[in-house]
C-alpha cells in the first residue's frame, strides 16, 4: 500500500473531485459531513471486498470461514431481505430509487450494528445517513466504484483518501492535528519494533494510522510465529484483551478510525471517544509501547488535567502533557515513539519545557532525537517536528543519546509533496538505528553521531541539533593588501585607457556626419 500523493494524482485525483461536487450538487454541502457520507460508502464496498477475499479463501481451503453478511437480516422496522442484499457487489447496479431504498433502510443500520456493544458499533451510535436524493446516492455509489477500480489493490487504507479529502479542506484540526505520512510511521514502527501480544496505544490516533501500520508490521514479520491466543489479542475477539487501543475526541474520526482498524484484521479494537490529557482518562501502565503523533498546539483548562501529569509537568500545553501522558500510560520497560513540535527541545520561556526534557534524561531512558524537515506536514503546516524515542524506567538509565539530522524523507517538500526518491535520509536512519554501536565512533560533523548524558545536563537539557554538531570552517588563503591595491590601480587605468579610447571613436564618428 502506497502513500496518498502516488495515488490521487491526475485523473484519479478529478475522480475524487468529481465525486465530491456531485454530493455537494445533491445538498450536501457541509464539507466534514461530505466527509463522513463517502467515508461510509467506501467501507461499506470495502466490506463487500472483504467478503470476496473470504469466499476465496473458503473455496481454497475447504474449511467454512467466518463471514461479514449474515443469511438473513430484519431491520429495526422488522422487515426480513436476504443477506447478499447488504452486499455492494449486490446493489451498486440497481436503480436509484431501488438503491436508495436498500441503502438507507437496510446496509446503513447493518453496519451501524456491526461489532455489537463494540468500539465501532458505539462510535456509530449517533451516525446517520444524510444522502436524501437517490440520485445523489447513486453519483456517488458509480463514483466510488470507478474510482476503487481505479486504484486496484493500492487502496486498503481509507486514512489515504481521507487525507487526500483533507487536503482538499485545507485545513487541519483545531488543536494542530496532522496525519502522519505513512512512511514516517513505518519509520517509527520500526523503532518500536512491536511484536505479538504486545499491548499498543495511540491516545490521539485521528484515522488509526499508526495502529494499523503496527499491525502490518507485527503480520509482516511476526505471522508464522503466531499462536491462537496472540492473533485473539491482535483481533480484540473472544474477550481477549485488544491488542490495539486509540482515543479520539473528533467523532468523524473516531468513526473512521473503527472501519478502518476493521479492514485490517483488527475485528475488535479498543477505540473510544476520550480527552486524553483529562481526568477522565484514568490508564496507567498499561502500554508496552505507544505511537503517537499529538495534537501540536492548543492548551486545555487546567482544572480538567489529571494531576499524575501535572506531577510530571506543569502546565497547561498539549505537546508537554501528552508526552507525560505517555510516561504514565506505559508500563515498565514500555517504549514510546512520538512526534513533537521542535519547540519542545530547546523552548526556556516556560520550565515546564526544561521539566519535561529533564524528566527524559534523568528519570527515563531517552534513545534517540530524529530531527525532520519543515516539510514533512505540509500542505497542511510547515512546521519543524522531530521523534522522540524512549523507554519508561523510572530509574533513570540514559546513557548516550543518539542524535540524526534528517534532511529529506523522499518526497519534495513543498506543498505539492511529489515523490522525490533521489533524496531519502529514511533508509540510511533505519540502517544506522540497527547499528547504534557504530554511532559511538561518528565524528560532531556527520548527520548523526552520539551524545552523552552529562553533555547534555551541561547543556541544561537543551535538545537543539545544534547545541552539538560540530561545523568545520575552511582557512581561505588571500593577497596580501598592497597587492590587491595595486591590482586595482592597474584595473583602474585600464578602465580610463578604454574610457580614452571610446570617446575618441566617438568623437571621429560626429565628424563623419
Amino acid at each position: 500500500m502506497k502513500r496518498i500523493c502516488l495515488l490521487i494524482t491526475g485523473a484519479t485525483k478529478n475522480k475524487v473531485d468529481d465525486i465530491w461536487q456531485k454530493m455537494w450538487e445533491g445538498g450536501i454541502t457541509n464539507p466534514l459531513e461530505v466527509i463522513s457520507q463517502l467515508t461510509y460508502l467506501m467501507f461499506i464496498r470495502s466490506l463487500d471486498e472483504k467478503e470476496f477475499e473470504t469466499e476465496r479463501m473458503e473455496a481454497l481451503l475447504g474449511v467454512e470461514q467466518k463471514h461479514i453478511f449474515p443469511k438473513t437480516y430484519k431491520n429495526a422496522a422488522g422487515i426480513e431481505i436476504d443477506g447478499q442484499e447488504l452486499r455492494w457487489s449486490h446493489f451498486k447496479d440497481k436503480s436509484a430509487e431501488s438503491m436508495f431504498h436498500t441503502v438507507s433502510e437496510f446496509v446503513f443500520p447493518f453496519i451501524k450494528e456491526l461489532g455489537d456493544g463494540s468500539a465501532f458499533s458505539k462510535s456509530m451510535e449517533t451516525a446517520t445517513f444524510g444522502i436524501s436524493a437517490p440520485k445523489t446516492l447513486q453519483k456517488a455509489v458509480d463514483g466510488i466504484e470507478e474510482l476503487f477500480e481505479s486504484l486496484g489493490e493500492n487502496i486498503g487504507d481509507l486514512g489515504d483518501l481521507y487525507e487526500y479529502m483533507l487536503e482538499k479542506l485545507k485545513t487541519a484540526g483545531h488543536n494542530g492535528q496532522f496525519r502522519t505520512p505513512k512512511h514516517i510511521r513505518e519509520m517509527m514502527v520500526r523503532f518500536i519494533d512491536p511484536k505479538p501480544k504486545q499491548l499498543l496505544c495511540d491516545p490521539a490516533c485521528g484515522t488509526a494510522g499508526f495502529l494499523i501500520t503496527a499491525a502490518e508490521y507485527i503480520r509482516n514479520k511476526y505471522e508464522s510465529d503466531m499462536d491462537e491466543v496472540a492473533w485473539e489479542c491482535f483481533s480484540g475477539e473472544n474477550g481477549a484483551v485488544p491488542q490495539f487501543t486509540g482515543f479520539e475526541t473528533d467523532a468523524t474520526m473516531l468513526r473512521i478510525s473503527t472501519m478502518n482498524l476493521m479492514l485490517h484484521g483488527v475485528e475488535n479494537p479498543d477505540v473510544r471517544y476520550m480527552d486524553s490529557v483529562s481526568k477522565n482518562n484514568a490508564v496507567a501502565n498499561k502500554f508496552d509501547a505507544i505511537l503517537a503523533n499529538p495534537p501540536f498546539t492548543g492548551s486545555v483548562d487546567k482544572e480538567d488535567i489529571a494531576d499524575t501529569l501535572k506531577a510530571i509537568v506543569n502546565s497547561k500545553q498539549t505537546e508537554l502533557l501528552f508526552v507525560a501522558l505517555f510516561l504514565r500510560m506505559l508500563k515498565l520497560g514500555g517504549r514510546c515513539a512520538c512526534i513533537v513540535p521542535n519547540g519542545v527541545l530547546f523552548r526556556t520561556n516556560s520550565k515546564a519545557y526544561t521539566q519535561l526534557r529533564k524528566e527524559l534524561v534523568e528519570n527515563q531512558k531517552l534513545e534517540a532525537i530524529i530531527y525532520m524537515p519543515s516539510g514533512v506536514f505540509k500542505p497542511y503546516s510547515g512546521v519543524s517536528t522531530a521523534v522522540l524515542v524512549f523507554t519508561k524506567t523510572d530509574a533513570g538509565g540514559t546513557d548516550n543519546v543518539w542524535l540524526y539530522n534528517m534532511e529529506h524523507d523522499g518526497y519534495t517538500l513543498d506543498d505539492k509533496r511529489d515523490l522525490d526518491e533521489k533524496h531519502n535520509d529514511i533508509p540510511d536512519i533505519l540502517a544506522r538505528w540497527e547499528n547504534l554501536e557504530a554511532e559511538k565512533e561518528r565524528a560532531r560533523t556527520e548527520k548523526s553521531f552520539m551524545v552523552p548524558k552529562e553533555e547534555i545536563e551541561k547543556n541544561e537539557y537543551d535538545f537543539s541539533f545544534n547545541k552539538y554538531t560540530e561545523t568545520i570552517y575552511e582557512r581561505k588563503e588571500y593577497p596580501p593588501t598592497s597587492e590587491i591595491l595595486a591590482d586595482l590601480a592597474e584595473l583602474n587605468q585600464q578602465i580610463a585607457s578604454g574610457l580614452k579610447e571610446l570617446e575618441a571613436m566617438l568623437g571621429k564618428d560626429v565628424i563623419s556626419k
